[in-house]
């Protein structure tokens, strides 16, 4: 998926040599929980929190704060669930996107990123959802796809939901057939099933949870 159409460019990054007063009048405008930051050279040197903003003297240079300023970006060629990564990693909802010469580009909202994710077949497509768990070592995608397939069913998304060293969770979503067969091949193979819904209860709880985290990242 080619993310760099949603790449932005409204909002400039402000300059290190501004003072703190400069930012906040700027987050004062905006819904940033950061603000891309560059130098004279218009150098991309990282971002600055709100957060810690609301902390440092008004009339203060940005430059006298250099180790509050975050260090975190993507690629122009980051892969879209990379970049939702990131976004959660570094508690942001605004993402600097650089080329592979370290040029700045513009930037992601969070917001569009998880648009893209809620227009996955996984959430748009009907079908059911099913959470199956395993030793880490005895599952095998190839097989959890067989199991689907062997049954009739197509497999819409998958993604590893939970793990730890011992157990490894996977979270299905199957189209085309009920699943009480695939449940019972499952279990035939060993897999415990942790839970299996017919209707699309589930993945209204997972939409809410991606609202959730979106809100949460825009505080």
């Amino acid at each position: 998926m080619d993310l760099t159409s949603y790449i932005l460019n409204d909002i400039k990054p402000i300059k290190s040599n501004s003072k703190i007063n400069d930012l906040m009048l700027l987050f004062n405008q905006l819904t940033f929980s950061h603000i891309p930051i560059i130098n004279e050279e218009q150098v991309f040197l990282g971002s600055f929190s709100e957060t810690d903003a609301h902390c440092f003297d008004s009339d203060t240079s940005l430059s006298d704060y250099k180790y509050a300023i975050e260090d975190f970006f993507v690629r122009a060629e980051t892969t879209w669930l990379d970049v939702l990564q990131a976004f959660t990693k570094h508690h942001t909802n605004v993402m600097p996107v650089l080329n592979e010469k370290n040029v700045y580009l513009g930037y992601y909202e969070l917001k569009d990123i998880i648009g893209l994710f809620n227009e996955t077949p996984f959430f748009y497509d009907a079908g059911s959802i099913l959470v199956v768990e395993k030793g880490v070592d005895d599952y095998s995608f190839s097989q959890i796809s067989q199991i689907v397939e062997s049954n009739n069913g197509k497999l819409l998304g998958a993604f590893v939901s939970k793990s730890n060293n011992e157990i490894i969770e996977v979270t299905l979503k199957i189209g085309n057939t009920g699943l009480n067969n695939i449940i019972q091949t499952f279990r035939r193979y060993s897999y415990n099933i942790i839970s299996g819904h017919e209707e699309d209860s589930y993945i209204e709880s997972l939409k809410e949870r991606s609202d959730y985290l979106n809100k949460y990242l825009n505080m």
